[in-house]
């Protein structure tokens, strides 16, 4: 007689990083809870698996209820809920900390077996950005309510999807002139298919603590811009901007996103910019992906893999390029 499969629930399962974990535990024979806010947009994800197998339920992790009945028989939880900008609805406070500590301690309750929390390179308590305290303040509680939890803490993600090179591609594709805010500033990008598989060992090995995940290469904010340039077949004069200039710009941003209701795009807040002004790299004498058994891959062999649409030719810019040789 066939024993059921194990179950995961995932909060967030249906973001940028979620899609992925649910993927890899699906392929693993789990059965995938994906937990998110409006499951009617997170359908896409029932393919991963088999019929039945990755189901997309309705969970507000502001809410008792609903997140409760998402942990319910759940063998793992994986909560991959962040935010990298607050909105009138979503606030770093509400997300990062309160909705983190309200999973892990709901989970506790449960009995649940695994924990694991996505937080983030870089979070500290004592950081003046709201993001990484909140996402400090997020984990202590998770360790509060389970000592073994495992907290993978990413640098920037890089993927088909990512909000990232994605964005320096669509500003190549419209703007000569790039205005960069601490373009010194150093990260150490990795890819978001690495850090489900992080995920997914954490879940089904016996690791405790709090890892740091970060890819092969460290670069500044100015160079990996510049590989978004070279990746695109694109030429822009990349100009450092004083950070009280930018400051001015990233309010106005806000501003201006605010009053449109989200039509003008988010490109810069001061949050972030005070996120700039620490290395987010990973620290010496952390535990890393090498440690949960999993090999970084590097920027070069993934980002041509997506930002060709932002050539000028798209998918046959190198074709046209090669063309123009050809001679009568």
């Amino acid at each position: 007689m066939n024993s059921t499969p194990p179950l995961v629930t995932i909060f967030g399962g249906s973001g940028f990083l979620g899609r992925y974990i649910a993927q890899r535990m699906a392929h693993q024979g789990w059965r995938v809870r994906v937990a998110v806010r409006r499951p009617n947009e997170a359908m896409f994800v029932q393919p991963y698996g088999q019929v039945g197998q990755v189901v997309p339920i309705q969970a507000n992790i502001r809410d008792d209820a609903s997140t409760r009945a998402a942990i319910a028989g759940a063998d793992a939880v994986i909560n991959c809920v962040g935010i990298l900008a607050e909105n009138s609805r979503q606030k770093f406070d509400t997300v990062q900390a309160d909705g983190a500590a309200r999973i892990a301690q709901m989970a506790a309750e449960a009995g649940v077996a695994k924990f694991v929390h996505i937080s983030s390179l870089g979070a500290d308590a004592d950081s003046d950005s709201k993001y990484l305290q909140t996402k400090a303040e997020g984990e202590a509680a998770v360790l509060a309510a389970y000592p073994n939890a495992v907290i993978l803490r990413p640098s920037v993600m890089f993927g088909t999807d990512d909000s990232f090179f994605n964005k320096y591609g669509t500003m190549a594709r419209y703007y000569p002139i790039l205005g960069m805010v601490l373009p010194d500033a150093k990260f150490q990008p990795v890819f978001v298919d690495d850090v489900a598989a992080a995920a997914q060992a954490a879940v089904l090995g016996d690791a405790t603590g709090i890892y740091e995940l970060g890819g092969p290469d460290i670069d500044t904010f100015k160079g990996l811009t510049q590989r978004v340039m070279t990746s695109v077949r694109r030429h822009r004069f990349l100009i450092k901007m004083p950070l009280f200039i930018g400051k001015i710009c990233a309010l106005s941003n806000e501003i201006w996103h605010k009053a449109t209701l989200g039509i003008v795009p988010l490109a810069l807040t001061r949050d972030q910019i005070k996120m700039r002004q620490s290395d987010n790299v990973v620290s010496e004498g952390a535990q890393t992906l090498a440690d949960l058994g999993v090999d970084a891959t590097a920027m070069d062999t993934i980002l041509d893999s997506y930002l060709y649409r932002f050539r000028p030719q798209g998918q046959y810019t190198d074709l046209t390029s090669s063309a123009k040789n050809l001679r009568g």
